[in-house]
């Protein structure tokens, strides 16, 4: 076979091949199944960007597990909504397959572009009630910060009501240190915090909205470029809270997951304590962990979650899926944990 047939042959196969997602380690200390901290690595897989349906699949940055469908949904930085469906082997995960993707759209149908397209959280209500079809997602938007209601296919649906404070962007250090991440809480309605403190508040201790109005003083900064860039809720009511720590391409990126319990005594924009927290994990660069852009993650079942990567579009960073376990609190598992009634947002 000439040479440039074969060129031509294997420029054709590339797509395809590149298409398959990979298992990569996070650690080689820590292989899947192995504890480290306070979680259970079960599988991490790399994501090839690729086109579906008219959307590129890259820049993740938000994710929702939704039960009732077996789907997990992924929003992009680019106003993009995807369907993935995850592969277990031994309840680790071993793949995952790109189903469908969709653009969102605005109020009357037009795909979002330009600063109303920065779609960044994402969570969902009734995906867990047993009836198929009736699945909505609340997304959370950074340079124009708004949460919005959409079904799966991407239309919107209607809008949420933000506290006064997040409503101008102004109120934000920058258009890109707004609106992160979201979270329906089972009894607080919808909660979202700024990436970084909004610039009339403590510089150091984030604070977490509810769009009911109430206000939480969060556990404080690690540092300056410390932010938060992902929540979702554990089956408890308490928080799991991910965090980033990044200042630049040559200094470590570090990773950090905390579970948080909202209680009365750091409720309110004047409360004196920060919400009791422990930390679950931190893993750094620098420290032999293989990790990349952490922003996006949510609950699967019991105390396992999903958390994605996004990638930026640059050719040297990955799409990361990793999936984990949280194990249990001493003394806190069981009966004596606190209930909550069911969200109605």
């Amino acid at each position: 076979m000439k040479a440039w047939i074969v060129l031509c042959c294997l420029l054709l196969a590339t797509p395809a091949l590149a298409q398959d997602a990979k298992p990569v380690p996070l650690s080689v200390e820590t292989p899947p199944g192995e504890t480290f901290m306070q979680i259970r690595l079960l599988g991490t897989v790399k994501i090839p960007a690729r086109d579906i349906d008219g959307q590129h699949f890259q820049e993740l940055s938000g994710l929702a597990w939704d039960e009732d469908e077996g789907l997990l949904y992924a929003v992009s930085d680019k106003g993009a909504l995807f369907h993935l469906k995850p592969l277990f082997r031994d309840g680790r995960l071993v793949d995952v397959k790109l189903l469908k993707g969709y653009p969102l759209r605005g109020k009357h149908g037009k795909i979002l572009k330009g600063k109303h397209d920065d779609s960044e959280g994402i969570d969902i209500i009734d995906g867990d009630n047993g009836k198929h079809g009736d699945t909505r997602l609340i997304i959370s938007f950074e340079v124009k910060p708004r949460i919005k209601r959409y079904n799966p296919r991407g239309q919107r649906l209607g809008d949420i009501r933000l506290p006064v404070a997040l409503r101008a962007v102004e109120n934000y250090h920058a258009r890109n240190d707004a609106l992160e991440s979201v979270a329906v809480h089972p009894k607080f309605g919808i909660l979202t915090a700024p990436e970084v403190p909004l610039k009339r508040t403590d510089p150091w201790f984030p604070t977490l909205y509810s769009t009911t109005g109430k206000q939480w003083r969060l556990p404080k900064r690690a540092g300056k470029k410390t932010s938060i860039v992902g929540m979702d809720t554990f089956a408890d009511g308490s928080l799991l809270i991910l965090e980033r720590a990044y200042r630049s391409l040559v200094e470590p990126v570090v990773i950090t997951l905390k579970q948080i319990w909202l209680n009365d005594d750091c409720e309110g924009h004047k409360a004196r304590h920060a919400c009791r927290a422990r930390t679950l994990a931190v893993l750094d660069t620098s420290k032999g962990w293989s990790i990349d852009n952490f922003e996006g993650l949510t609950r699967y079942r019991g105390n396992r979650f999903f958390m994605i990567s996004d990638n930026n579009n640059f050719w040297f960073q990955r799409t990361l899926l990793s999936f984990f376990e949280v194990l249990p609190v001493p003394g806190l598992d069981g009966p004596d944990q606190p209930k909550y009634a069911n969200p109605s947002p």
